[in-house]
């Protein structure tokens, strides 16, 4: 597979996102650990270096797959995992918490966790309004020192943030979403991480399932499936966003291939600082994604792409964009 450039450090351009194998969409249900790990091998195999995962998501538990997923193969991954939003002085899971105390008991903890003496990309997940990034990234730089973590990202900052970050220690990557259904950053956050060097993750990179054309309804998703929850999954919203899906879909069929290989391809197309992170749980899916690698949009598609009308809703609900740094 080819590979992307973060800051100092190469990843296959095509990643994978271990979210869901914690059962992230819902209240833990469909994991399948033994699936994940065949998951996680098959990725190996067809090239993926690039595994992603965070203390939150289980919690704990998508680490631990990962752990044993890259036990015996840990020199082939780059192990990209996230804290800041599990509190470990009391608040617990959900609450931001980027002081130096904690993240130095999340690190162990994530360290354990995924069997290894040292993380290649440790990102704070959500910026704390309660700590200055300054002294967040001042203990981060700390671990870098002490060999725990050998890069540092951060994930939905805000410009601003951004630069503070890094002039205190280089950030090697930024993780926000980006797809054809969120075009975003394109206008100010890609600019600037350009500007200073720092690599692009997007997540999401599939719409949360919409942008694979599988998904036309609501309707089966479980009951605490938070999608349900989501604006682009609601109401009108869903109902325009299909539109969207459908003109991807046909794009699809003029370069013989999948929804889901299309809109990455696109992103692949954005740029080689770019290294999207598709999550999946399933072999078959990992096989489809990284499959994406391969497909070629001539100029007319990438245009026709480009040109795609941006999902209609909030990307999150109002809980979740109180977390986005902004």
């Amino acid at each position: 597979m080819k590979q992307a450039r973060l800051g100092s450090l190469n990843v296959s351009r095509l990643g994978l996102g271990a979210m869901t194998m914690a059962g992230t969409y819902t209240t833990g249900g469909g994991v399948d650990d033994d699936e994940s790990i065949r998951t996680i091998h098959r990725a190996l195999d067809l090239g993926v270096t690039h595994i992603d995962t965070a203390e939150i998501y289980g919690p704990f538990h998508s680490e631990e797959v990962v752990g044993r997923a890259v036990r015996g193969r840990r020199e082939d991954v780059v192990i990209a995992t996230k804290f800041g939003l599990v509190s470990h002085s009391g608040g617990g899971p959900g609450v931001a918490d980027s002081s130096p105390a904690n993240i130095r008991i999340a690190v162990e903890g994530s360290l354990t966790r995924l069997g290894t003496d040292y993380i290649d990309l440790y990102y704070q997940h959500r910026v704390d309004p309660g700590t200055e990034i300054e002294e967040t990234v001042r203990t981060l730089a700390e671990l870098v020192s002490e060999g725990k973590i050998r890069h540092i990202g951060l994930s939905e900052a805000a410009p601003e943030t951004i630069r503070r970050a890094h002039a205190v220690h280089a950030v090697t990557a930024l993780q926000t979403e980006y797809s054809l259904w969120t075009r975003d950053p394109e206008a100010e956050l890609l600019p600037l991480l350009r500007e200073l060097g720092i690599g692009f993750v997007p997540y999401s990179p599939l719409g949360h399932g919409l942008l694979t054309g599988q998904i036309r309804t609501v309707d089966d998703f479980a009951d605490d499936d938070w999608r349900k929850g989501n604006p682009r999954f609601t109401g009108a919203n869903f109902t325009r966003n299909l539109k969207l899906v459908d003109e991807v879909q046909a794009i699809a069929a003029e370069a013989n291939a999948t929804a889901a290989q299309v809109a990455l391809a696109w992103l692949l197309v954005q740029g080689d600082d770019i290294a999207p992170i598709p999550g999946t749980k399933r072999v078959e899916r990992v096989e489809e994604n990284t499959a994406a690698d391969d497909v070629v949009l001539t100029p007319g598609q990438i245009e026709m792409l480009n040109n795609v009308a941006p999902a209609a809703g909030a990307r999150h609900d109002e809980a979740n964009m109180v977390l986005i740094d902004g």
